[in-house]
């Protein structure tokens, strides 16, 4: 039909298209038609560069113009189809959480690791990570997130601007607290661990993701902690990490939301494999010039538990969470 429908419209309008062809083609270079031979049009001294145009360029706008009259004149045919075909198409499912590959797919089901025992508290699951969000505090109570080995990649993002977490249902603080506060920004979930994508990268600069830092604490014994678990997801293949920031006896804030400055920070680790579990505890007092010497933050689980009235891994067995959590043990090397 569409063959047909071409054929039609060329023979009919043969004459004129060709016309119109020559005709713009000697007013751009300048070449003078003076005969007409059979219908067709002739031009002066031919060279190879018409003859190609003839031969091969003239039919190709026929039959795109034919094409063109033919499919102006079926529009609302042509528009049915495309309904037809949006509707038996089925609608694509994206989930909220996301993965950049498919081994790190376990990341959704894998959620026994989220602390329980904060009440008062805002979760909040991204594609990369899960947070409890304080509003009385405004940053959050704590970020846990799975590491691996896959992820640890040097990718150099464009380090985005940060932005408020629009899960949060109270909105976390304004970015503008921190500006000119002497604190940084200080990450939980760290940038460097989601390099991976950069999705993944820019969700770390949401504001529901940072606590005030002393910068020196921020650039020194937190980076250096950082730094020593990524070495040691290389060793291990993956860990579960929780931190957070921690409020005693602290008075002091910033910005006009009046976000808390914590007087220490957390962090625990977890290496699952069921020959050989591994769980780990710093806690940081949030001081300038402390110690470099990782060993002097370790704390067992317990005494963190009782600091914090969280419980971590309660999904863990009774047996393997009670001997791992009552030791203040080293399991990687410092």
């Amino acid at each position: 039909t569409v063959a047909k429908a071409m054929l039609d419209f060329y023979n009919a309008y043969k004459e004129k298209i060709l016309q119109f062809i020559l005709y713009r083609f000697q007013r751009s270079i300048g070449i003078t038609v003076i005969s007409k031979i059979n219908g067709y049009y002739f031009v002066l001294k031919e060279n190879r560069f018409l003859k190609f145009m003839r031969k091969y360029i003239y039919p190709v706008v026929v039959v795109l113009a034919s094409l063109v009259a033919y499919f102006s004149k079926n529009t609302n045919d042509l528009e049915k189809v495309l309904q037809q075909v949006r509707k038996d198409t089925p609608k694509q499912v994206t989930s909220d959480h996301p993965h950049p590959d498919t081994e790190n797919s376990s990341y959704n089901s894998s959620i026994f690791y989220l602390p329980k025992g904060t009440p008062n508290s805002s979760l909040v699951k991204h594609s990369y990570y899960t947070l409890s969000y304080n509003e009385k505090h405004e940053q959050p109570n704590w970020v846990a997130y799975h590491l691996k080995k896959s992820h640890l990649k040097y990718n150099d993002f464009k380090r985005p601007y940060f932005e408020q977490d629009t899960k949060v249902k109270t909105q976390s603080a304004h970015w503008k607290n921190y500006k000119k506060s002497g604190y940084d920004r200080g990450h939980l979930c760290p940038a460097a661990d989601r390099r991976f994508q950069k999705s993944a990268y820019d969700q770390t600069f949401l504001t529901s993701n940072v606590s005030p830092q002393i910068h020196e604490f921020n650039a020194g014994i937190w980076n250096e902690l950082e730094q020593k678990v990524r070495y040691w997801v290389g060793k291990e293949q993956e860990l579960y990490i929780i931190c957070g920031p921690v409020f005693e006896n602290t008075t002091k804030n910033i910005g006009f939301e009046e976000v808390t400055v914590p007087s220490h920070f957390f962090k625990v680790i977890y290496k699952p494999d069921g020959k050989s579990v591994k769980m780990t505890a710093f806690l940081i007092p949030h001081k300038k010039n402390l110690s470099e010497d990782l060993d002097n933050y370790v704390v067992t689980i317990d005494a963190l538990e009782k600091r914090l009235g969280f419980d971590f891994f309660s999904e863990l067995p009774d047996s393997i969470e009670n001997q791992l959590e009552a030791q203040p043990k080293i399991n990687w090397k410092l």
